[in-house]
């Protein structure tokens, strides 16, 4: 949804907290706690939209154990930023969001960190042709143009540098999983495959790294090496490479540098972006499972 309709849908709290109670209760407001339905609306001009539970005594609001719970910034605002956030392809900086929503910096990076939060889902099993990859994000080597003379050795990639390690896998029909790898071996790589990767009638591809054997050996294993070629009759991983070079544009392009405390949540919301790129209205769908919550 673009930002002029968010704008002239949701121009205040009221407007916002109508809309997350309809998408989360529908016509049933249900207490978050004890799940009764038993509820009635609590009259308090201080605080909008509280609800009181008749079974458990307890008071609540539809923000309530969302990324919203307990926030000081108007509801607007964080609409605004869920848009903008989804409508950029790099994403928007924590100082870019501050700019534009006028707030503080601090502020804007916590909304960010939160709205990245809500980007992860349960994981289905992926089956047919699925391609698995590695990937190293953070700087770049400073001589990477040099080609190692004599007196100046190549700059070290990959696992030669301290970047943060990253596995991936892609299906067939271009939904991708990743996560950041504590250690780059075959038990880790394998162990983040298996959990991802159905083994009945699944075929996974990878390029000739040593370690991708591990997980070749509890199911079919198709190499294409890099060495000679990239892409071998239909065993290729072009695809997930490809979501590779999104996401270091992503990594480098907007943010510059990214924290090694905080890798999970950037190269989520890049498989998000990815895998809802051909949604009908991905800020509805992101609304929805941001309050969806148990």
């Amino acid at each position: 949804m673009d930002l002029i309709r968010v704008f002239t849908r949701f121009p205040d709290d009221e407007a916002c907290v109508e809309h997350l109670e309809r998408v989360r209760w529908g016509d049933t407001p249900t207490c978050p706690h004890c799940q009764s339905t038993n509820v009635g609306r609590r009259n308090d001009e201080r605080r909008i939209a509280r609800w009181n539970c008749r079974t458990c005594r307890a008071s609540f609001s539809v923000l309530s154990g969302t990324i919203f719970h307990k926030t000081r910034i108007p509801l607007p605002k964080w609409f605004l930023a869920i848009s903008l956030t989804l409508n950029a392809k790099k994403s928007p900086s924590s100082h870019q969001l501050a700019r534009d929503l006028d707030m503080n910096q601090k502020s804007a990076w916590r909304m960010a960190m939160q709205i990245r939060a809500a980007m992860v889902h349960e994981r289905e099993l992926m089956s047919g042709i699925v391609e698995a990859d590695e990937a190293f994000f953070g700087r770049k080597p400073r001589n990477r143009n040099r080609h190692g003379d004599d007196d100046e050795p190549k700059a070290p990639r990959g696992r030669g540098t301290r970047n943060v390690p990253v596995d991936g896998v892609m299906d067939p029909s271009g939904h991708v999983a990743a996560q950041p790898s504590a250690r780059v071996t075959g038990r880790d790589l394998h162990a983040f495959i298996e959990c991802l990767v159905g083994k009945d009638a699944s075929v996974l591809m990878t390029d000739q790294w040593p370690a991708c054997r591990r997980a070749g050996r509890t199911m079919p294993h198709a190499v294409v090496d890099h060495a000679a070629r990239y892409v071998d009759g239909f065993i290729q991983v072009n695809s997930i490479e490809g979501f590779w070079a999104l996401a270091k544009r992503f990594w480098m392009g907007s943010h510059n540098h990214c924290s090694h405390q905080h890798p999970a949540a950037y190269i989520v919301e890049s498989c998000f972006k990815l895998n809802a790129r051909n949604h009908d209205s991905p800020f509805g769908a992101f609304v929805r499972d941001a309050v969806a919550v148990a």
